[in-house]
């Protein structure tokens, strides 16, 4: 097959399927964490902990893994990084203590950050045009894939415990990983040109910033600091979820409907605000996804204990957020170019580990002092809204290239 106008369809169906199988290390963690306090005692602070050190090693590995695909390819980082979560899981299910689950599925972290930076990059590389659509259909397999495998994730930690369901999950996602990264490629490098150039004309996204020049501009800065802040809210929900649930009193069918519509709404969240932005703008629509999000996490905080609203808007922080991941991607393309999008990207998804740090212990700390989830609902609302004023097009704004006749012009670090 030409490596070219089919196969990037082929690429964009196996990035899917690869996202979907990373995803069980960051939204199914609730369900691991739920049943690992329960059978093992170790307190909602120290699994906090190991859910905030997978996310600083699924994102702080990026930017490395990141610069050597765009050097020399997607291929081996990628089967290195397969191996890496089928490793790291299955030497969490032999774990003693807190502080060695920490350890190895911080391991397993590393594999799932650079397989979730390079499968992004691969249809920001591939899909000039449409980079909204592309990122998001790839995007959606992260978001929604839990959606097939809790329900039985749930019944298998019920009926033969944690260990032994990271034993076989550990062997079932290396003999996926494995196949679908060997068909991984980036199209040639004058890709943008022969497509006709991104779909964005207004943007500079001809001009070709490396990752130390794009991280001295201000408009990076900008992006940096509301990805952290909107992104805290989705992993709250990844880390918190179960949590949750039991403290408004939301158990038996009710929750079972919760884990559907969190990981679908999630998911179609990733394609609709792609879709969406290819349209109304990044900025537009970020400033009205983020501001929704602040309401539902308000309407949560204070009025969490009524069942049908309590899933109705956990469905919505779904659908809102995960947009985040497919726009400021998408952002990063067209204000910085494609040619270094994989590092690019790969250092803007670092603010991902504050965010986890705040999703994960920080809002573990705030309970414990608190008493209830409804502080720290309420302080990440406050962080949607910051993050919405600083996505504003009157904030945020494409780079001015550097000198006249830019759209021609490579800027280098």
């Amino acid at each position: 097959m030409e490596r070219g106008g089919y196969y990037r369809w082929v690429l964009m169906g196996a990035a899917l399927c690869v996202k979907m199988v990373i995803s069980i290390y960051q939204y199914s963690w609730f369900l691991f964490a739920f049943t690992i306090n329960r059978q093992e005692g170790w307190s909602l602070e120290q699994l906090g902990l190991t859910f905030t050190v997978f996310i600083l090693a699924a994102t702080l590995v990026q930017p490395f893994s990141g610069l050597y695909a765009d050097a020399a390819g997607p291929r081996r980082p990628c089967l290195m990084a397969s191996f890496l979560v089928g490793a790291g899981m299955l030497a969490a299910s032999y774990t003693t203590g807190p502080w060695e689950l920490c350890l190895f599925y911080g391991l397993g972290g590393l594999g799932v950050g650079a397989l979730n930076g390079i499968s992004t990059a691969t249809a920001l590389k591939w899909f000039p045009r449409k980079r909204g659509l592309a990122t998001g259909v790839v995007e959606f397999g992260f978001g929604a894939g839990t959606l097939l495998f809790n329900f039985f994730l749930q019944d298998s930690l019920e009926l033969i415990g944690w260990r032994e369901t990271f034993w076989y999950l550990s062997l079932a996602m290396a003999a996926m990983l494995l196949p679908l990264t060997l068909l991984y490629s980036y199209p040639p490098r004058d890709w943008e040109r022969r497509m006709g150039g991104p779909a964005r004309t207004s943007r500079a996204a001809a001009v070709q910033y490396r990752t130390a020049r794009m991280a001295a501009t201000p408009q990076w800065q900008i992006i940096y600091l509301g990805f952290t802040l909107i992104i805290a809210t989705v992993l709250m929900f990844a880390s918190h979820l179960k949590m949750i649930a039991q403290e408004f009193g939301i158990t038996g069918s009710l929750f079972a409907l919760v884990m559907v519509a969190f990981p679908l709404g999630n998911g179609f969240s990733r394609i609709v605000g792609g879709v969406a932005s290819d349209y109304l703008g990044r900025e537009r629509t970020m400033l009205l996804f983020f501001s929704l999000l602040g309401l539902c996490l308000l309407a949560l905080g204070l009025f969490g204990g009524l069942p049908w609203l309590f899933v109705t808007v956990v469905f919505l922080a779904g659908l809102l957020g995960g947009a985040p991941f497919v726009i400021y991607a998408a952002v990063v393309g067209d204000y910085f170019g494609a040619d270094n999008a994989t590092a690019n990207w790969g250092l803007t998804i670092t603010g991902k580990a504050w965010a986890g740090l705040i999703a994960g212990w920080f809002s573990g700390w705030l309970v414990s002092l608190s008493g209830t989830y409804q502080t720290p609902l309420l302080v990440l609302a406050l962080c949607c809204f910051v993050a919405a004023g600083l996505a504003s097009p009157r904030v945020l704004k494409a780079p001015v290239p550097p000198g006249r006749g830019a759209a021609a012009v490579s800027a280098e670090s």
